[in-house]
């Protein structure tokens, strides 16, 4: 699952009949953090698959697929390439019908990298403000932008007064940051809506180690699919710069103040990725002439966060994540209390003490559970279905997603571009990260609910932080996500079937209230189908210590757990693809390019 990044303007509701089971399925947190230490072995040697779901296959899979071989599985990179090889390959053998570009089991998704071209310019009163002296830029579309100047206000001031969507339609919005700016509100630079340009005068107030930020390369899809709106830049000046654009001294303007007109002209260096970014796909085909041209879509992203080049103990960073920060990346920057340093040392001691010469660096992100556990699982599902003696009536695809960790980009892409017609998908499930989920992982937090919302709604004025309620698993745990969102129907069917054929897992929806701070619904492949109106529902046993780390490696998952959940997932698939019509749509289909928000 990606880490969170800032979207807006939609919001989907959860059906009020949710609020009981946020109530009563949310698990509670254990008094103290609880260290156990894996009893799997480092290494496993794989052994041949069945046809049937079990933890055996699923471990011999992913301890294949988070080898160190793998190197972190980075989108564009060697390590993703060979695990992709490794999917279509598997994916051949169970006889899966290739449904990628020109009869191949690959749909090529052109991912590349650029850098900021320092040639770009800014003309403005008639002075040329030149980069990166003068202003860099965070993300955005190249070409050439020109039009009048209007003052957003002060991004500092809590009070400051929204503009009128009229008045900044067609301009470029400067903002102040007086006070000075940090990493966390660069990145959450705003969008005005109707803008060409947001200007943010705060440039002077990073360090200059950190201004190499905007010079290092970054990846991006190199397409731009029909209707969907320009990637506006966020443009850093310096304060002395902003001077030019108003004729009025900067701390004298008022909002919605008109300047004059600036040129912005954003140049980069398109370069491609060392090794092809490939979502895989494979179809089941349905047993009925008339529905098997509808489809069930089942997916996991098959790509991770690569290698660092800073080396860590690994057994160090094991008990540190899980008493300093049980979610995680989710608390990345959050450093060690007195007492929690103290409690760390003297765990690795007592460990060190136990287990001499057992310490060991670590470069490797392996993503065991994230997303390991998803491919894994959408591999061993395919092997199921592909193994009926009677198919399902609708066909079933299976989508291997890339660059999930880069931005959705592999789900993005191929909603934008389908390799079977769009409307013919009847519904999407999502698996990422369903390998854990027991009572020492720290899964999420409850938000408090605003009072008398109904549908319930996170209350926005409610802190959340470390003070609010963690949340835990249990031996049936898993999390649903937007499972009513689109479809009461799904949500209901997923239910009935977990009941009715005794899967036993017990729900916890607490992460999918509306205006959740964490905003899963927005963060994983799901929603690039659900754009589309296309009903989804994400399973997840959430989130852990291990999240995004070095330390989320095949020894840790819990393989017995895993197959429960993945025999629930093919029995859900395979009841939609046998039903006598398509799961009923009764929520408004979203904007498919209109940014989301929980």
């Amino acid at each position: 699952m990606r880490i969170a990044r800032p979207l807006a303007l939609l919001s989907l509701l959860v059906p009020a009949g949710l609020s009981a089971q946020m109530a009563t399925n949310a698990p509670a947190a254990p008094a103290t953090p609880v260290i156990t230490w894996p009893t799997l072995p480092l290494k496993y040697a794989a052994k041949a698959t069945h046809p049937d779901i079990t933890a055996e296959d699923l471990m011999s899979r992913l301890y294949i697929y988070a080898d160190d071989s793998m190197q972190g599985r980075e989108a564009g990179q060697l390590g993703n390439f060979k695990a992709t090889t490794y999917i279509a390959a598997e994916a051949k053998r169970m006889g899966l019908v290739p449904a990628g570009d020109s009869g191949t089991y690959f749909q090529m998704v052109p991912y590349k990298q650029r850098v900021f071209d320092t040639t770009s310019t800014i003309t403005v009163s008639g002075s040329t403000l030149k980069a990166p002296a003068d202003f860099l830029v965070l993300g955005g579309d190249a070409g050439q932008i020109s039009a009048p100047v209007i003052y957003g206000g002060d991004l500092n001031d809590a009070n400051r007064a929204d503009l009128d969507s009229n008045a900044v339609k067609g301009k470029i919005v400067l903002f102040t940051a007086k006070g000075g700016m940090n990493f966390r509100q660069a990145r959450r630079a705003p969008r005005v809506k109707g803008a060409v340009a947001a200007v943010i005068a705060g440039l002077d107030d990073f360090p200059p180690q950190f201004l190499t930020f905007f010079s290092r390369p970054r990846g991006f899809l190199d397409y731009h699919p029909s209707g969907a709106p320009a990637v506006l830049p966020n443009v850093f000046i310096t304060k002395a710069a902003a001077t030019k654009f108003f004729t009025t001294p900067i701390d004298q303007l008022t909002v919605g103040a008109v300047g004059g007109d600036a040129t912005i002209g954003i140049k980069y260096v398109v370069t491609p990725m060392p090794y092809a970014a490939r979502n895989v796909i494979g179809i089941v085909p349905g047993s009925d002439p008339k529905l098997k041209g509808e489809y069930v879509a089942v997916g996991g992203h098959n790509d991770h966060i690569g290698m660092t080049n800073h080396p860590v103990d690994h057994d160090s960073m094991r008990i540190f994540l899980r008493v300093v920060r049980p979610e995680g990346a989710e608390q990345n920057g959050k450093p060690a209390t007195g007492p929690e340093q103290a409690e760390v040392d003297s765990i690795l001691a007592a460990y060190r003490k136990d287990h001499p010469g057992s310490a060991r660096l670590d470069s490797i992100s392996n993503g065991a559970d994230d997303d390991g556990t998803g491919t894994v699982s959408v591999l061993e599902i395919a092997e199921r279905i592909s193994s009926l003696k009677v198919k399902p009536k609708r066909s079933i695809i299976f989508v291997w997603h890339v660059g999930e960790e880069k931005g959705l980009l592999g789900s993005q892409y191929f909603t934008d571009f389908p390799t079977v017609p769009r409307d013919s998908i009847v519904a999407q499930l999502n698996i990422d990260m369903v390998g854990r989920g027991d009572a020492t992982d720290e899964t999420g937090r409850a938000c408090k609910i605003e009072a008398n919302s109904n549908p319930p709604h996170c209350d926005a004025a409610a802190n959340f932080d470390e003070t609010s309620t963690p949340l835990h698993g249990n031996p049936n745990y898993v999390q649903l996500i937007g499972s009513r969102r689109l479809s009461t129907e799904l949500g209901n069917l997923i239910e009935k079937v977990n009941t009715d054929d005794k899967h036993g897992l017990a729900f916890d929806y607490s992460e999918d209230t509306n205006g959740h701070p964490t905003n899963i619904y927005c963060r994983s492949d799901h929603y690039e189908y659900a754009r589309y109106g296309i009903p989804i529902t994400f399973f997840t046993t959430g989130g852990h210590a291990d999240y995004h780390q070095v330390t989320d490696e095949p020894q840790e998952i819990d393989y017995t757990h895993m197959a429960r959940i993945d025999n629930l997932i093919e029995d859900i698939a395979v009841h939609v693809a046998n039903l006598d019509h398509r799961v009923v749509v009764d929520h408004p289909k979203p904007d498919p390019f209109g940014g989301c928000q929980q």
